[in-house]
């Protein structure tokens, strides 16, 4: 759906050195998924947002959109594909002096749809962000998260086929950020809408994104499943984002431990986290088992786990029951 290839953005400035905002990023979002962007201020994650749209255009590159390449598009051809990426912005930018209907229709009068049209759409989308009851107010009579479901409503105005979302929660409570990323995975699922959202919250990509990129100085330095990422973070910057909102178990459970036995860190992933996996695997051996630590969460709709055991017995047997469970495919780390 979304295809960025060699994509660099630099910014001339007067009697300096040029500013290089995206350093050769390549990036593919398939259809329908949920794909997050993280990164520290000034990481380029704004940037590269705005390049799928051409807001910013790449000093070089390929952008393509529905198999379409918008970098050699005319002005006009390029508005008319514009239509179908809608785009929520960290502040709203609401009019504030038009109502929550009259927002949400602004693009389709600009599309020049009939009155009839307009009305339909707008009170499909009021009821799909639960605004009929706030339709006739106006953005200073609303609370942020009120604000940012006008903004989402109208960014599907055209019904789009991708949606970009800058920084779309990071000026709300966190309760009201928990609703907002709630709609939007309720439009991935109902609408099939490819969404990018770029943040720099790790529990925003933790809650509703399928695939993750990590962005420093301009350059994606880690990307995949949120899951791998979270449970297997490799680069320093993606460890510190895991670190904020970690739940998962760490060497410094073994400061107060004595036992004689060998201690494994065993990962756990979708239903497997709620079997009996590792009695299994040790009931064919002459081992025991000392639960040392544990915890069960879930990354977005997938089920995890982590323990922190240890295992009792020979050399054989410990290494035995460490291969079965990667044969299951567990990944297991010794400690």
């Amino acid at each position: 759906m979304i295809e960025l290839i060699d994509i660099e953005k630099a910014y001339i400035r007067k009697k300096a050195e040029p500013f290089v905002a995206l350093r050769g990023v390549n990036l593919k979002l398939e259809k329908g998924e949920i794909f997050g962007v993280i990164g520290r201020s000034g990481a380029g994650k704004s940037t590269l947002l705005r390049s799928i749209n051409l807001l910013e255009r790449p000093t070089s590159g390929t952008v393509i959109v529905g198999g379409v390449d918008l970098t050699a598009l005319g002005e006009k051809e390029l508005q008319e594909k514009r239509k179908k990426i809608g785009m929520i912005f960290q502040h709203f930018n609401l009019l504030s002096t038009a109502t929550v209907r009259d927002n949400i229709a602004f693009p389709l009068k600009i599309s020049k749809l009939s009155s009839k049209a307009i009305k339909e759409r707008v009170d499909e989308l009021l009821e799909l962000v639960g605004l009929t009851a706030q339709q006739h107010q106006y953005p200073s009579q609303l609370s942020g998260g009120q604000k940012q479901r006008v903004g989402i409503a109208r960014a599907l105005a055209n019904d789009p086929e991708v949606l970009l979302c800058d920084e779309a929660t990071s000026a709300l409570d966190p309760q009201t950020t928990d609703s907002i990323l709630s709609l939007l995975k309720d439009i991935n699922r109902k609408m099939g809408i490819t969404i990018l959202l770029i943040t720099h919250e790790m529990a925003v990509i933790r809650s509703i994104c399928d695939r993750v990129a990590v962005m420093e100085h301009g350059q994606i330095v880690e990307s995949g499943t949120v899951l791998d990422v979270f449970l297997n973070p490799v680069h320093s910057i993606t460890k510190e984002f895991v670190s904020e909102v970690s739940d998962t178990l760490g060497n410094d459970t073994l400061s107060a431990f004595e036992g004689d036995g060998r201690v494994v860190r065993i990962n756990f992933r979708g239903e497997q986290t709620y079997e009996p996996v590792l009695y299994e695997t040790v009931r064919g051996t002459n081992a025991t088992f000392a639960i040392l630590q544990g915890t069960v969460s879930r990354m977005k709709d997938v089920p995890y786990g982590q323990l922190i055991v240890e295992l009792r017995g020979s050399d054989d047997d410990v290494d035995r029951i460490i291969a079965e469970l990667k044969t299951r495919g567990l990944a297991v780390n010794e400690l």
